[in-house]
């Protein structure tokens, strides 16, 4: 009798387990959902979408080609020592000298490399409808780039040989530190002083997606209290948006490409997103890990640099790692080093765009926004790749695993998200009423 009980016991659990699995199933089909997302795209705008993104694996390489090209031009017909010794007599402080000399290999690179710059930053962008400039208004944002690189080329090089010559054995360590320095200074100024000469940031109009985005930002301590919209669509038809600055000039901004694009829940997922990259310190990691990278990258040119120049440094005119002759040498060694590496920088940021993707989720709560943007962010980026080609060349995840992540977050959250949308079909409070 107490057997008989038994499996009549197991077999009712078993009944039940299998109900509630079935009604699982039935209530939201993880699979199902995903694929009616990929579907959204046309085979013509998968494949338009695949050939841009596969070209940009050949254009990595190329990149990397004619970057070598112009490094053996330098040294070969010994340029990159004339520039050095005309340096020395214009400025004669070496200071300035050194300077001097960033500047000039700066413009050098730039005029080399121009009809490389014009094919991929200008011709392709257009072939794929990405961009929006016409060739005057690009060539005259090019310009102004190069004047700001011109300034920050010239104080890099000069930080980078001060160590050199300082720390001749150890330098590699001291100019990781320094270089990562010189990064974070960036990442403190662009913001405030260099983006806006590129583009205009105007407060977002008022209204309950505002609210929205900034109420995300409050309850996850981020320091800002406006929104601002940067006219990229002069520029790009790109989607687009970032939470950045540093000691106080913390801004949260996206584009109007993305207002104009996007729903209201897929500019949440979005914004969402973003915040997860400030909140979770990205930055901080990212200036972390690629100290290190960049300190093994430095170590790997002390040890090459000096077996290249002891049998082409004469002919060159390279006089030894101190010489800043040498430049060429060192750029093209890290390019490689670099190249090399791909998969390793790829996946750590692939890893952060990932936690950022997770956070977006928690904190918006749209996981069909977020499913919806990743299928709009198709115009450049193949929606489905094969495991092995996105562990390689993604540095973001793929349009794909973003939607399963999605569609398996929503799928585990249905109770939360219907109680969510019961909430936001009550009238919203006054703002201003005082509370109670």
């Amino acid at each position: 009798m107490r057997m008989t009980l038994l499996l009549l016991a197991l077999g009712s659990l078993f009944i039940l387990a299998h109900t509630s699995a079935q009604a699982a199933d039935t209530a939201f089909d993880v699979e199902a959902a995903v694929q009616s997302y990929l579907d959204i795209l046309t085979p013509e705008e998968k494949a338009r979408s695949d050939a841009y993104f596969e070209g940009g694996y050949w254009i990595r390489l190329w990149d990397l080609l004619y970057g070598l090209a112009i490094a053996f031009v330098l040294l070969h017909f010994r340029l990159s020592a004339r520039l050095r010794d005309g340096s020395v007599r214009i400025f004669r402080r070496r200071w300035l000298a050194t300077m001097g000399y960033g500047a000039g290999y700066l413009l050098a690179v730039a005029i080399l490399g121009f009809p490389w710059t014009v094919y991929t930053a200008f011709v392709r962008e257009h072939r794929y409808d990405l961009s929006t400039q016409t060739f005057g208004a690009w060539f005259g944002e090019h310009l102004m780039s190069l004047g700001f690189s011109l300034v920050g080329i010239s104080i890099a090089v000069l930080v980078l040989y001060a160590v050199i010559r300082r720390a001749p054995r150890t330098w590699y360590l001291w100019g990781a530190a320094a270089m990562i320095g010189l990064i974070g200074f960036a990442v403190f100024v662009s913001p405030v002083f260099v983006e806006p000469v590129f583009n205009d940031y105007t407060p977002m109009e008022e209204g309950p997606l505002k609210e929205d985005i900034l109420a995300m930002a409050r309850m996850n301590g981020v320091p800002a209290d406006d929104v601002f919209v940067v006219d990229a669509s002069r520029q790009t038809t790109r989607i687009s948006a970032n939470v950045a600055g540093l000691f106080g000039t913390t801004r949260i901004a996206l584009n109007d490409n993305l207002l104009r694009q996007g729903t209201a829940a897929e500019v949440r997922a979005v914004m969402g997103h973003e915040l997860g990259h400030y909140v979770l310190g990205h930055a901080y990691k990212f200036m972390t890990g690629f100290a290190i990278l960049i300190a093994v990258g430095f170590a790997f040119v002390h040890w090459a640099f000096g077996r290249i120049v002891a049998r082409r440094g004469a002919a060159w005119g390279v006089r030894g790692l101190d010489d800043v002759a040498g430049l060429p040498l060192i750029v093209a060694l890290m390019s490689v080093y670099f190249f090399a590496i791909t998969p390793l920088t790829n996946t750590i940021t692939r890893n952060s765009e990932a936690e950022a993707d997770i956070f977006g989720l928690n904190v918006a709560h749209a996981p069909d926004g977020f499913a919806s943007i990743a299928m709009k962010l198709a115009t450049y980026r193949k929606i489905a790749p094969g495991a092995i080609e996105e562990a390689i060349f993604y540095d973001h995840p793929s349009g794909k695993s973003r939607v399963t992540m999605a569609m398996r977050w929503k799928a585990e959250n249905l109770d939360l998200l219907e109680a969510i949308a019961g909430h936001r079909t009550q009238p919203r409070k006054n703002a201003d009423a005082p509370a109670k």
